[in-house]
């Protein structure tokens, strides 16, 4: 099986506007939906949501 067929490298996107992105890994039989995170957003200094984008 190939390495990125189970977890494959997603961009997650601030919800606020700024256009800050993380990059990271998720398990796709875990989270089949698309993700989302609170994480901190340096750009608007204050947590926010971060939501994958494809």
């Amino acid at each position: 099986m190939p390495r990125n067929d189970i977890r494959p490298v997603i961009k997650l996107k601030s919800t606020a506007g700024t256009g800050y992105t993380y990059v990271t890994r998720k398990n796709r039989r875990n989270d089949p939906d698309r993700l989302v995170l609170r994480k901190y957003d340096p750009v608007a200094r204050r947590h926010v949501e971060f939501r994958e984008e494809r």
